[in-house]
């Protein structure tokens, strides 16, 4: 069973992503709503919000951790991983193996403000692409906007809008550096134009999940999906309806999480 988290609602990118090359994969996805942003918190909380969610996933049976959360990987960067039995795909890494990939040298990272503190992003692509520049810029207006529902809305439409004229005019592409902000990729198409690409680190997180759930043995389950969540369980059903439709084989419920001693586990 492979275990997915993310702050909130943006790991559905990847657990969709997921999904769609594993179908048969049984998944536990665990969203830390209680804790929602976790762009604007301490890192040190971070830390201790990293150390409990792993070890949830771990004792509810995640064979295998496919990271969610660009700001959990950041600090984590910076931090050291949390001791795990488990195998922990970095999703900062896949976003370095999209860029490079491309050839790309002049990039911008949209992220939290807490991944952008770290400097995770630069480190990691710098590491591959000597000499590459790499422009990163906080926008903690996005992910409250996502949690409330607001995708469409124009005041979402203007902050996606504010945030991209930190992007330099000769900047090749924009890493989507939050899971959060995929859901506006529209947004996002709309401010930069066609010129700029955007690169969603979720896709080849997706491809590096089919090679851990192989090695796992973990690729031939029964294709079921429990969501949970720490926050409101009934509304992050409707949230779960509104972003994947609907889906028998899909669960959800809510759990209290803290700092690492679940009550309902399993």
């Amino acid at each position: 069973m492979l275990g997915l988290f993310d702050s909130g609602l943006g790991g559905l990118t990847v657990l969709r992503a997921v999904r769609a090359m594993l179908p048969d994969e049984e998944i536990v996805f665990l969203a830390d709503q209680a804790h929602v942003p976790y762009g604007d918190r301490r890192e040190e909380e971070l830390v201790e919000l990293l150390h409990a969610n792993i070890a949830w996933l771990e004792a509810a049976g995640a064979d295998a951790i496919v990271m969610a959360c660009n700001t959990s990987c950041a600090v984590a960067q910076r931090h050291a991983w949390p001791p795990s039995g488990v195998r922990i795909l970095d999703l900062i890494e896949s976003a370095a193996l999209a860029v490079t990939r491309r050839g790309l040298r002049n990039v911008a990272v949209i992220a939290t403000a807490a991944t952008v503190r770290t400097g995770a992003y630069g480190d990691a692509l710098r590491a591959r692409a000597p000499g590459m520049q790499v422009t990163e810029i906080a926008a903690p207006a996005l992910v409250p906007l996502v949690e409330a529902g607001e995708i469409e809305s124009e005041r979402t439409r203007r902050a996606v809008a504010e945030v991209c004229e930190g992007v330099a005019a000769d900047c090749e592409a924009v890493v989507l550096a939050c899971t959060h902000f995929p859901v506006l990729d529209a947004h996002f198409a709309s401010a930069l134009g066609p010129r700029i690409a955007r690169i969603d680190p979720a896709l080849v997180q997706a491809e590096r999940a089919v090679a851990l759930s192989i090695e796992a043995g973990s690729a031939r389950g029964n294709g079921r999906t429990r969501c949970v969540t720490t926050g409101d369980g009934a509304r992050f059903a409707e949230q779960l309806e509104m972003i994947l439709g609907p889906d028998p084989s899909r669960t959800s419920e809510a759990v209290r999480l803290e700092y690492g001693r679940d009550r309902r586990a399993r």
